[in-house]
């Protein structure tokens, strides 16, 4: 029979998994500088967005994911799974005006911050316990309803007195999730389970007015799902065992993909994300708290988030909780845990072979004054029969297959050598700032140049 799994035994099975989860759930929710009116925080919800199927599906959107992995459950094992997601409340603001009635308005003005219109995200569950027994055939399925709702905040300035109020309104969602589980043919017993999530929802859109907004407060945003074994355990299906690599191969996963999660060595508990992670993902642990923008570094982020001004704050303050909560956290942050975020080392290795020689004792080998025998600004390099070193002009021809998409717009550009560059195996980069570059004297002044190898570059003329 199929129970809504207990409390606790989530809590125990997926704590470990549950940081980077969030981290998935929230990833990109709002985003620097945190502010509704920022042209990045319009267009909003990109990971996980099951819509309803009338919307989808004429459209590259998705009404449902599918995860298929492998198990080894041992006899009596349950599986229990817990589908994630976001549901969308859209939040209007609204002032009194002389006869009492409330007006919406686009902005209300606040001594600490500036309530504007907003999508909110609350986080929905969908928990589930079941024998793996039970999954043979047509396994289990578990619908699942969120009704219709409409809440109203007051809102008052500094003395107390009443300046408006925040209405929140919610559409209704379903979905359903189905589980199913069958052996696979090999050497050894194991299991495909398969986890589909549906959005299910009846709601048709206007063909003249309904657009993508209007889809989202009745999809599924963000939706994840944790699978956890009671006894036994997941194969990965980034690096499966050799005796399961074809099985693994045979999975079909559609909009998502799954990961073992918890501990390196574990295999106890999977989460499929709509994000590609490796196996046990985690979160690095000087990362001081969310900043729901994982395509930044954290260090620059945070010192970002500290120099916007005091109206920029107000703005993100009254856009959302959480961005509010990020101001917060940049602001009070000790320069302690800063620093921390400035790099860490993970791990250290052996290196064979001969020692280097230091040029002068008690300077480390990866200092640039460490090697008296090379100078950056005299050494020069052969470069299709010709001297190439610092004043030297080169033509860019950036290569395809280490090459990004900025230094791509630069191929056929001309440019000025700044210094001749070894690193700690031998390599060659030449430091080069491009000619009719506005910014290329501050550039030099401050050390910042674009590097390029040998082969990427041809000499335009005899030195």
């Amino acid at each position: 029979m199929t129970t809504p799994a207990p409390t606790d035994t989530l809590t125990e099975r997926f704590a470990a998994a549950r940081q980077v989860a969030d981290a998935v759930l929230f990833e990109g929710y709002v985003l620097y500088p945190y502010r509704a009116s920022a042209a990045k925080n319009r267009l909003r919800w990109q990971f996980g967005v099951l819509v309803p199927p009338r919307w989808g599906a004429d459209r590259a959107e998705h009404s449902h994911q599918r995860t298929e992995c492998l198990m080894e459950p041992r006899s009596g094992a349950r599986l229990t799974a817990e589908l994630r997601f976001l549901r969308t409340r859209r939040r209007t603001v609204q002032r009194p005006g002389p006869d009492g009635e409330f007006t919406t308005v686009t902005e209300l003005e606040l001594p600490d911050r500036v309530l504007v219109p907003w999508d909110e995200g609350t986080e929905e569950r969908c928990p589930v316990d079941v024998p793996v027994a039970e999954l043979a055939g047509d396994g289990v399925t578990v619908p699942f309803t969120r009704p219709a709702g409409e809440e109203t905040e007051p809102v008052h300035d500094a003395a107390g007195r009443p300046v408006g109020r925040l209405v929140r309104r919610r559409e209704e969602i379903s979905g359903v999730l189905r589980l199913t589980a069958r052996e696979i043919d090999g050497p050894y017993a194991v299991l495909k389970l398969t986890a589909t999530v549906e959005n299910t929802s009846t709601w048709t859109p206007d063909p003249e007015a309904a657009d993508r907004d209007a889809a989202l407060p009745r999809s599924l945003v963000a939706a994840h799902l944790l699978l956890g074994l009671s006894a036994g355990r997941f194969l990965s299906q980034t690096d499966p065992p050799e005796w399961a690599r074809g099985a693994a191969a045979g999975c079909r996963n559609e909009h998502t993909w799954p990961v073992l999660a918890g501990p390196p060595g574990s295999a106890a508990v999977m989460l499929s994300a709509p994000i590609i992670l490796e196996d046990h993902p985690a979160l690095a642990p000087e990362s001081p708290g969310a900043l729901y923008d994982a395509l930044e570094i954290d260090e620059i982020l945070a010192l970002r988030t500290a120099t916007l001004t005091d109206q920029e704050k107000r703005e993100a303050r009254g856009t959302d909780p959480r961005a509010a909560e990020v101001i917060d956290l940049a602001d009070g942050m000790p320069p302690e845990v800063l620093e921390r975020l400035h790099g860490a080392v993970r791990a250290l290795r052996e290196v064979t072979g001969p020692d280097p020689q230091p040029a002068r004792p008690d300077t480390p080998w990866w200092d640039p004054g460490g090697d008296r025998d090379v100078d950056p600004l005299t050494d020069r390099i052969t470069l299709d029969g010709r001297s190439v070193g610092a004043g030297s002009r080169v033509a860019l021809r950036p290569g395809r297959r280490r090459t990004d998409a900025q230094d791509l717009f630069l191929h056929g550009r001309t440019a000025l050598v700044e210094a001749v560059l070894y690193d700690v195996d031998g390599g060659v980069h030449l430091a080069v700032t491009v000619e009719g570059d506005p910014g290329a004297d501050i550039r030099r002044e401050q050390g910042r140049f674009l590097y390029f190898q040998p082969d990427e570059l041809a000499p335009l003329e005899d030195e």
